[in-house]
Parts: structure tokens; C-alpha cells; sequence
């Protein structure tokens, strides 16, 4: 008869060790219609890696969302998010972009951001980054195609242009429009607000370009990405039409994006930062 083998239950305990030393933290600032999204995928389970906290302005207001999660993140200050995770989820207004990247990618961190808009007004925090060994990492939002964006940018792209329609309610506090006094609120077709860069377009409308930035940001940059914004009463999704000509290749993308609980942010934009999690530590990578 052979005894309890007392090795069998270390050898599990250093496996279980090994396990989640080897995982990858990720802290999520702003647990609104995104990061709550992103906080429960992290908290059913991503490959290789683990939600370690989160940041919230007001912790009363979001107590009952973290406490049925089956592991308790941190409630921590943006500006420690940093110490207690490798990567650094921005879910926040533009405004605390700065606040919530600066931090981590001082201390080598990866952070992702969400609102790349504000990233043009920061654009310094590349350098920082660089210098400090940390990365700044955009998810694809509420576009397709990226990937075949850079893949031309290796080339020479000649131009890009791209189109967004908006429902009314998705637009509306948009600095562009508040500060040319525009009345949306009645509109029975649709009205063409802006023309111009997306680096002029993220300033005029911080929360509805995002799109844009990024799309700039992975091709030929804001000053040379021409785009279109839209109030348009005859549709009900966020729509997207880009267009790009290059020396490898002349290809259009379409996409109409359902928006979520809040107007201005499509569902497909959680996602894809989820996706971009996905990948940190997958086995299978697909798409560059």
C-alpha cells in the first residue's frame, strides 16, 4: 500500500505558482461602458492573463459591478495603476489620458489607449515611453482594416480618406458644434459639420474621431488623413467609409457599428480591446 504522496501537492502548488507568476496583470481605468466590458472578459478568463485592478472615480457608484466579480480587483488611484499591473487599460475620458499613460510607461508599462484622439495633444509619451521601455498599444476601435493599412504604410500610401456618419445623440456636446453654435437637434437630413484633418477633427470632436486617429496613426498621420463628419438623422449606427490608394494596393472598408449604452462608442470598440488583450499571451496570433 503505497502512502499520500506529500511531493504530488508541491509540485501543484509550484505549478499553480509558476502559473500565475507567468500571467500578465492588466489594471483598467474607467469601468463605464468599455472597461466594464473589458473587466468582466478579463475576470472570465483571457489566456495569460489576469485583472489586477481598477480605477474609478467613484468607487461607491461601481461597488456592486466589482464585487460580483469572481476575483476582486484593486480599487486604486490612476496614478498607481502602474505598480500593480504590466498593462495599463485607458477607458477614460480624453481629458485623464495623460494622467492614467504618464505613470505606467514611466515604470516600462504598456498602456492601451482608448481615446488615441488625446493621444495627438500627448504625443510625448511615445518618447517617454520609448525611453522607460514602456509601449503605447491602439486597439483597431471601431474600424477595419488597420491591418492592411499598415501593411501599405510599409509601401507608400499616396492618400486616405474617410467618412463618418453619426446619429444625432452621438454627437451632440461635441466642442465643434457647441463652438459654431450648430443646432442638430432638429435636422430631417442629413448635414455635412466638418471636412479636414483628423488631427483638426479629434479636436472638434474628441469623443466621436477616435476612429480616425487611429486610422491616421497606422497610415500616413493626422495632417495628410482627410475625413468627413456627418449629422445624420436617417441612420441609427455609427458608419464608417474609408478609402485609401497606394503603391501596393486601391482598397475601400465599410463598417456601420451598433452604439452601446453610451451613444458616442459602438459596441465592436470594447471588443476590440479585448481582442487586442487576447493576443498579448495567445498561442495563436492572427493578423499583424
Amino acid at each position: 500500500m503505497s502512502g499520500y504522496d506529500i511531493g504530488s501537492d508541491k509540485r501543484r502548488d509550484m505549478m499553480a505558482d509558476q502559473k500565475a507568476s507567468s500571467e500578465l496583470r492588466v489594471a483598467i481605468a474607467g469601468l463605464g461602458s468599455i472597461g466594464s466590458k473589458v473587466a468582466t472578459a478579463l475576470d472570465q478568463g483571457i489566456e495569460g492573463l489576469t485583472l489586477s485592478a481598477v480605477a474609478v472615480r467613484d468607487p461607491a457608484k461601481h461597488q456592486t459591478f466589482i464585487n460580483a466579480l469572481r476575483h476582486q480587483p484593486q480599487i486604486l488611484p490612476i496614478e498607481q495603476l502602474g505598480d500593480a499591473a504590466d498593462i495599463v487599460v485607458e477607458c477614460a475620458p480624453s481629458s485623464q489620458l495623460r494622467a492614467i499613460v504618464e505613470p505606467a510607461v514611466k515604470r516600462g508599462r504598456s498602456a492601451v489607449v482608448v481615446s488615441v484622439g488625446g493621444l495627438l495633444d500627448n504625443y510625448d509619451l511615445v518618447d517617454l515611453a520609448r525611453a522607460n521601455g514602456g509601449r503605447i498599444l491602439v486597439p483597431t476601435g471601431a474600424l477595419i482594416g488597420l491591418d492592411a493599412v499598415n501593411a501599405a504604410a510599409v509601401g507608400t500610401i499616396h492618400s486616405v480618406k474617410m467618412v463618418t456618419r453619426k446619429p444625432i445623440d452621438g454627437l451632440k456636446g461635441a466642442p465643434f458644434i457647441v463652438q459654431n453654435n450648430i443646432d442638430i437637434d432638429n435636422l430631417r437630413e442629413p448635414l455635412k459639420l466638418f471636412e479636414g484633418s483628423a488631427r483638426d477633427a479629434a479636436k472638434g470632436f474628441p469623443a466621436n474621431v477616435n476612429v480616425a486617429v487611429a486610422l491616421s496613426l497606422a497610415g500616413i498621420g493626422p495632417d495628410r488623413t482627410r475625413i468627413q463628419v456627418w449629422a445624420d438623422p436617417t441612420v441609427t449606427r455609427n458608419v464608417h467609409r474609408i478609402e485609401v490608394e497606394a503603391d501596393s494596393a486601391r482598397f475601400s472598408m465599410g463598417i456601420e457599428n451598433i452604439p452601446s449604452e453610451n451613444p458616442k462608442t459602438g459596441l465592436i470598440t470594447a471588443l476590440s480591446v479585448i481582442a487586442l488583450l487576447r493576443k498579448q499571451r495567445a498561442t495563436l496570433c492572427v493578423g499583424t
